[in-house]
């Protein structure tokens, strides 16, 4: 079975943990982009309830008309909500950049999505004094199915704990439309690309392939022993490894008594 979660425990925890961590940066509005899915739809009603309604500002970013249905789901999520929402085409920059490199794979080009993205919210973080939501959810972060400076960078992760199965019940907990808690989850790349399908695993089981090797410390042995397919045990393990890089930092060189990220680490409860 997927892991467990008990939502409305869940939902008073990240409520406070949004408040808080808005609250001692010292900001009181929070942007983030809408999507259409489900982790973005989350965040947006969890930042709602944590700032109210007001302060919460959800950029819809399409690649042009790739993908009505999701740019739908997310304005109609943005007046259920009563969050504010605008809606920018991202195409004239890709297509811009990318007519001098014709060559480049669709890789590429979804991966310069997402940053482009992200650099928008930044850019509309500046002008609204609001600081950004991340919307990587723990089964993304941990088999590095993110874009570094695209969909993983924030302030704060209000989800980066929940895995995919998770999420979808805080989405239930929450109100989240059936018509989002129910579609295919896609990263609005390419037509017809959906999460599962690049993963190559379902959802379903690959949560509990994570949840057997990280919350349970299980070995390989035995998470087969258990019932899941060697394949899929191996994918999920190899992925696991090759995206470590993505969790971290990026290292720095020593040199001085106190370094940044390695000595000198500034909690906010220090105060002054």
């Amino acid at each position: 079975m997927p892991p467990k979660i008990d939502a409305a425990f869940a939902e008073k925890v990240l409520v406070r943990f949004i408040r808080d961590g808005l609250g001692k940066a010292g900001f009181a509005k929070a942007v983030l982009g809408l999507s259409g899915g489900l982790d973005s739809a989350v965040c947006a009603a969890l930042a709602a309830r944590a700032i109210g309604p007001g302060n919460v500002l959800g950029l819809i970013m399409p690649y042009g008309t790739a993908f009505p249905e999701e740019v739908r789901d997310a304005a109609g999520l943005a007046r259920r909500l009563g969050i504010r929402s605008e809606t920018i085409d991202i195409a004239p920059q890709i297509d811009a950049y990318f007519a001098r490199r014709p060559e480049a794979s669709r890789l590429r080009r979804g991966n310069k999505m997402a940053r482009e993205r992200m650099s928008i919210l930044y850019d509309r973080s500046a002008a609204e004094g609001a600081l950004v939501l991340g919307t990587s959810n723990k089964t993304e972060l941990l088999i590095g199915y993110t874009t570094l400076h695209g969909d993983m960078a924030c302030a704060i992760n209000p989800v980066g704990d929940l895995y995919k199965t998770q999420v979808r019940a805080m989405a239930a907990r929450l109100g989240i439309p059936a018509a989002i808690r129910r579609k295919a989850p896609t990263a609005g790349l390419w037509p017809g690309q959906t999460d599962e399908g690049e993963i190559g695993l379902p959802y379903e089981e690959l949560d509990e392939i994570l949840h057997a090797r990280v919350e349970g410390r299980k070995t390989r042995k035995e998470i087969v022993a258990a019932g899941h397919r060697p394949a899929a045990v191996d994918l999920v393990l190899r992925r696991i490894k090759a995206s470590e890089f993505k969790r971290h930092l990026p290292p720095v060189a020593k040199l001085s008594p106190r370094s940044v990220g390695h000595d000198f680490l500034y909690p906010y409860d220090w105060g002054r």
